[in-house]
């Protein structure tokens, strides 16, 4: 019986996981889409593709800070703020929001999530790199 419900756990997250990821790869083609959408340099988005991964330098810091600065960057809430901002200042604010939008969906869609105080290897989608692999 112990077998059997284990085996239901871990189809369900493993459903879970690649729900997550598939709704990673939407935020990457709507965040391309949008991009596109809006006429912009595609040398500007090239650029700026990886800039959030910059927040990872927290890390530098500590294990507690370099999470929090991490999900920080990596959450939809900050490019959805900087898209309501386009509203004033118009579409250079859209178009840094469909970058950031396209890098978060893309690191979900890998496996890349939130992360947790533990380490840069412990994500809210699971153990990525090294930890993943023991």
């Amino acid at each position: 019986m112990n077998g059997i419900a284990s085996t239901k756990e871990r189809a369900s997250a493993f459903n879970a996981i690649v729900l997550q990821r598939l709704e990673g790869l939407a935020a990457l083609g709507f965040g391309i889409f949008a991009y596109a959408s809006l006429g912009q340099s595609w040398l500007v988005f090239a650029v700026l593709f990886l800039a959030p991964d910059l927040f990872m330098l927290g890390y530098l810091r500590s294990a507690r800070v370099g999470a929090m600065t991490y999900n920080l960057a990596h959450t939809y809430v900050a490019p959805a703020l900087l898209a309501l901002l386009g509203l004033l200042v118009g579409p250079l604010a859209f178009g840094l929001a469909a970058i950031w939008v396209a890098h978060i969906g893309l690191d979900r869609m890998l496996g890349y999530g939130l992360k947790l105080d533990g380490g840069f290897e412990q994500t809210h989608l699971g153990l990525i790199g090294k930890a993943r692999r023991k």
